[in-house]
């Protein structure tokens, strides 16, 4: 089978230089090599490719960007970042964007080769030296979720449904008040045992304990008369 290759880099002479090297591979053939820091017409290329290669050096979330398009774009398609280095904070952002793998630049070119073949059968591959990092920050990450998940169900449908209020953005306790048919001194009561229930000191701490547990509930529902 013939693996169909599109390489994206911010520097156009090394995305062309291992695209003349993978194109000496009998069983693979690059569709396209571009320089690339935002998503752009060679997205195009990318739905006929078998896999692509993303810049890993790009900053702001610009990689985790290019993989969400590339991986987007073509289903079938699974990418390959490519980066000078190898943080294993990195390696789970590129993971979880859609990257199939994490390759430095600075491996062998077989090393390459066996993992271009490997994720076309569908094969996950980390750096090595990196693996055990990688799955301890996966470890403490689900730790804490768990204690964020044992704090959020410690609060009360309506302390919930005050927090989702603060998550959707209406910060003042007299919106909130408003929004929920309740007195203003109801809701301090609320924010203060949410604050107390999960140990933060304000508000903006509470909001951000709960970005990654639970989308902002519906509240109309759950409005009740003024307390």
């Amino acid at each position: 089978m013939e693996i169909k290759v599109l390489i994206t880099d911010q520097e156009r002479t090394f995305a062309e230089a291992l695209a003349a090297r993978l194109d000496n591979e009998e069983d693979m053939k690059v569709v396209a090599a571009v320089q690339a820091r935002t998503p752009g017409p060679w997205l195009i290329a990318a739905r006929s490719a078998d896999v692509v290669m993303v810049d890993g050096d790009l900053t702001d979330g610009a990689a985790e960007r290019l993989c969400v398009e590339a991986s987007g774009r073509a289903e079938s398609a699974r990418v390959i970042t490519l980066s000078s280095s190898s943080e294993p904070e990195r390696i789970i952002s590129a993971v979880r964007a859609g990257a199939a793998a994490w390759v430095r630049k600075d491996q062998s070119l077989s090393y390459l080769l066996r993992v271009i073949r490997g994720v076309v059968r569908g094969e996950t591959w980390l750096p090595p030296s990196e693996t055990g990092n990688v799955l301890r920050l996966l470890l403490q990450e689900q730790d804490r979720r768990q204690e964020r998940g044992r704090l959020l169900a410690s609060l009360t449908p309506r302390e919930q449904t005050v927090l989702s209020c603060l998550a959707e953005g209406i910060g003042h306790r007299d919106a909130i008040a408003k929004q929920l048919h309740l007195s203003v001194n109801t809701v301090r009561t609320h924010l203060q045992n949410i604050m107390a229930k999960l140990g933060v000191h304000s508000a903006l701490e509470a909001v951000a304990l709960t970005r990654d547990e639970w989308a902002c509930a519906p509240r109309t529902a759950d409005r009740g008369p003024p307390g």
